[in-house]
């Protein structure tokens, strides 16, 4: 099913406007629990008023004081209850929200465990790791207290922690952001522009708009734009007629004749140099086009989402100007408590094609249950920084397997492991998303690349900014480049 191209989309905040958000506070998330992994992605603490102590714990009801756990979607917080795993006390902590803290106290059997250290209390920022020893993992994150509406169809909406019909998987706020912008984009006329690091999922974000598209039942056309040879990229594009250039040459309709009706995902386009992207100009601007060896002009009423991981300046500027909408897709450091729902469904993919490791890495071979791993081995997926994201994580996840006994995943991968002081979140001194971007200047932006060599991860947490997008639209506007 498709979204009309009238739908009116409601964004609690991006590039387009729409309402603002609702406002945030620190939320733990479930990442791992022993006896209860259908709760990951549930999140606690969320939606409660700051000041006064409320407990935690087996014991301890929302209704007498507790904290439940809560299933985020958007538009909907679902009141899971409290924790009923055995191995948790009936009162294993009392936490008070301080600002964009979480005071954590530890009154149960099990010990407190925060980025790996064990303590009696600790105050919690945004990106910490919290651990009941052996029994819970959550990852510190700030979440609105009720996210935006989405405008996906109540039957592409997927169960909690699964991947949509698009194959996206997350639960976090960014994610469901990301969705949001795509439906959008989806329902426009516009050429469209994909940016993100390698690895962040720009061909399912392609499939996803041309699904939700008014084409969806027309082509969707792929390539790789980096393939082009630099003397076959009109033949390529463009086509040509029989026997031309060389006698023999069969007709061929090229990649705009064959996308006619539908779309055209021209992936890597960076790669192209600017003399060959000048090619798609007439194309982006009408759909006017000429099959080599021919006279005419033809036209193809094709939609083009092009894609790159490099910065969009990097573009042929009037390429770029006809790529008016951009959607600008998130790594997972941004989202890192999705990274275990991701993981997990990597895993059932590979078993699923793999009956080697349903076997070793799932309970009685059962490939769509949850994998054997411990909470080790999950803290240090959440701790590691990633480069090349999804695809990165899918070879650790290889790695993992190789290495483990009895096919049980404990260890992190060599290739992962990082001290969490080094990973991409806020400085213990910093209050993530507590900053109007309104308010920075151009030497502040500039000051908080220079302090992080250049790295738009470190600045923009760094910064106190919500996100990375916002800080590359304070570049953009300062015009301010980085490595």
């Amino acid at each position: 099913m498709r979204i009309a191209e009238s739908t009116t989309l409601i964004l609690d905040r991006g590039p387009w406007g729409g309402r603002g958000p609702s406002p945030s506070e620190l939320a733990l998330v479930v990442a791992w629990s022993r006896a209860e992994p259908h709760r990951v992605g549930e999140i606690l603490f969320a939606g409660h008023a700051a000041g006064g102590t409320h407990s935690f714990g087996r014991g301890c009801a929302p209704d007498t004081g507790g904290i439940g756990l809560v299933r985020q979607r958007p538009a909907d917080n679902e009141l899971t209850g409290t924790t009923r795993a055995p191995g948790i006390s009936r009162h294993q902590w009392n936490l008070r929200r301080a600002g964009r803290t979480i005071e954590i106290e530890n009154v149960g059997r099990r010990a407190l465990r925060v980025d790996g250290v064990d303590c009696v209390a600790a105050t919690v920022r945004a990106g910490a790791i919290v651990e009941i020893a052996d029994e819970l993992v959550l990852v510190a994150t700030v979440r609105p207290s009720r996210m935006a509406p989405c405008p996906l169809p109540v039957e592409l909406m997927p169960p909690f922690g699964e991947a949509d019909a698009f194959g996206i998987v997350g639960e976090s706020e960014v994610a469901w952001q990301l969705r949001r912008q795509l439906a959008f984009a989806a329902g426009r006329h516009d050429h469209i522009l994909l940016t993100g690091p390698s690895g962040s999922g720009k061909e399912l974000a392609a499939r996803a708009i041309h699904g939700l598209s008014g084409r969806a039942s027309e082509k969707l056309i792929a390539r790789n734009a980096a393939t082009f040879p630099e003397a076959l990229v009109d033949a390529e594009l463009f086509g040509n007629v029989r026997d031309y250039p060389n006698p023999g040459m069969a007709e061929r309709p090229g990649l705009i004749g064959a996308s006619d009706g539908g779309m055209l995902f021209l992936d890597e386009i960076g790669e192209l140099p600017h003399a060959l992207q000048a090619h798609l100009l007439r194309v982006l601007d009408g759909g006017d086009y000429q099959r080599l060896g021919e006279s005419r002009s033809r036209r193809a009423d094709v939609r083009v989402i092009a894609a790159t991981n490099r910065a969009p300046d990097e573009l042929k500027h009037d390429v770029l100007a006809r790529l008016r909408l951009r959607v600008a897709l998130p790594g997972l450091c941004e989202r890192r408590e999705d990274v275990p729902l991701l993981a997990r469904h990597l895993l059932r993919r590979m078993a699923a094609r793999d009956p080697m490791v349903a076997e070793r890495c799932f309970e009685r071979g059962d490939r769509d249950g949850e994998p054997r791993w411990t909470s080790r081995f999950v803290a240090g997926l959440l701790g590691a920084r990633f480069r090349t994201h999804v695809r990165e994580l899918e070879t650790w996840l290889w790695q993992a397997i190789l290495d483990s006994r009895d096919g049980v995943l404990d260890e992190p991968p060599a290739l992962c492991a990082s001290s969490h002081k080094d990973t991409l979140r806020a400085d213990d001194d910093s209050e993530a998303g507590d900053v109007d971007p309104r308010t920075l200047d151009a030497a502040a932006v500039q000051r908080a690349l220079d302090e992080h060599n250049g790295s738009r991860e470190l600045a923009w947490r760094g910064l106190g900014l919500r996100s990375r997008h916002q800080l590359l639209r304070l570049m953009r506007r300062f015009g301010i480049s980085a490595p």
